[in-house]
């Protein structure tokens, strides 16, 4: 006697081939690990952290001039931005993640100088009956502790580009209140409640597990310590996406071939830029083109503003702000910078 129930299963198996394709897929999918992106490629997470190391090893010695020749210049002043809205002072600890060729250490320092020279005149102004003697000696105290023990931390999981920032250090005199750590953003070498400061330029779309990497911003930083985070965002002006897409897409491959050899590294930077946030995927017209959505309030959100169509820049925004606060951290805001080409999200462990 046949076992009962066992008479359908080869014939439903043979209807609908498709079924037992994707359990496949998914049994493979589950044996390689948890899935996410590289790109506009599927992969394991681990594959996908293999990946991105590679590219950052191949781009490392042509990473500025890069940076440089595909945003025109114009990332000096996001930087720039980013460093001022930070406003360190005198004492300040920073740590910079994924600081790499250290663009934001180096402008850390400059600010602080600064801040301590017009600290020094102002003190020396308020006491204009000081002998030459006593000027000569704050002068002397201002060049033994000119950044007034401030200190900032680059901390990268790329020897390569740890490597090059020493570099560039060593050849533009940076040295005091610098130091280098080879570390993962998901899993930090610091003690708790270490900084004042952590920043992340242009990396935490690189990180794979970007709640661990905000959980563990949140932990590093003393209470009242302030993250910021300047990363690529979602251009707001419907021409200026299609012409922004049509530059990324065309030009930039092309200009890393030319310059540093290597245009399949620069094709995922794109790439990796339309698929960040993780959590919001690409969207054309009213048509879903991945297989993921915004939460539902983010849904109805964009459909009330757009009308119905075209998912806006909000969403891609206030993403990245939500998971910012799902790590714990208060008064999360953003700032758009070039229509939306770049955002700075900041917020505050309290």
């Amino acid at each position: 006697m046949a076992a009962a129930g066992l008479g359908p299963a080869r014939p439903l198996l043979t209807r609908r081939p498709g079924a037992l394709r994707a359990l496949l897929g998914l049994a493979r999918g589950f044996a390689a690990g948890p899935q996410t992106h590289f790109g506009f490629q599927n992969v394991s997470e681990e594959e996908r952290r293999e990946k991105i190391y590679q590219v950052f090893e191949n781009v490392a010695e042509k990473y500025d001039v890069m940076n440089d020749s595909m945003t025109l210049g114009i990332h000096r002043v996001w930087k720039d931005i980013l460093v001022h809205k930070m406003n360190p002072s005198p004492g300040t600890l920073l740590v910079d993640v994924a600081g790499g060729t250290g663009d934001i250490a180096f402008r850390f320092i400059n600010y602080v100088r600064s801040v301590r020279e017009r600290q020094l005149q102002q003190k020396l102004k308020r006491h204009q009956n000081l002998s030459w003697q006593e000027i000569a000696k704050s002068y002397e105290e201002e060049k033994v502790k000119p950044l007034g023990d401030s200190q900032v931390v680059v901390c990268d999981i790329n020897k390569e580009m740890l490597k090059v920032g020493k570099q560039r250090a060593q050849h533009l005199g940076y040295s005091e209140g610098l130091s280098w750590v080879l570390g993962n953003a998901e899993e930090l070498p610091f003690d708790d409640d270490k900084f004042d400061v952590y920043t992340i330029a242009f990396g935490i779309r690189n990180v794979t597990r970007i709640d661990l990497a905000l959980q563990e911003a949140y932990r590093v930083l003393k209470p009242g310590g302030r993250f910021l985070c300047l990363e690529f965002s979602q251009v707001s002006n419907p021409l200026l996406s299609r012409l922004y897409d049509l530059y990324s897409f065309q030009v930039i491959p092309v200009l890393g071939e030319i310059i540093a050899g290597d245009w399949k590294s620069y094709q995922y930077l794109v790439e990796s830029i339309r698929r960040f946030p993780p959590q919001v995927r690409h969207f054309s017209g009213c048509t879903d083109t991945q297989d993921t959505v915004p939460p539902e309030s983010w849904r109805q959100l964009a459909y009330r503003l757009s009308g119905g169509c075209n998912y806006g820049t909000i969403i891609f925004q206030e993403e990245l702000k939500e998971m910012i606060e799902d790590a714990g951290f208060f008064k999360v805001d953003y700032q758009n910078l070039s229509s939306g080409i770049v955002a700075i999200h900041s917020g505050f462990k309290l």
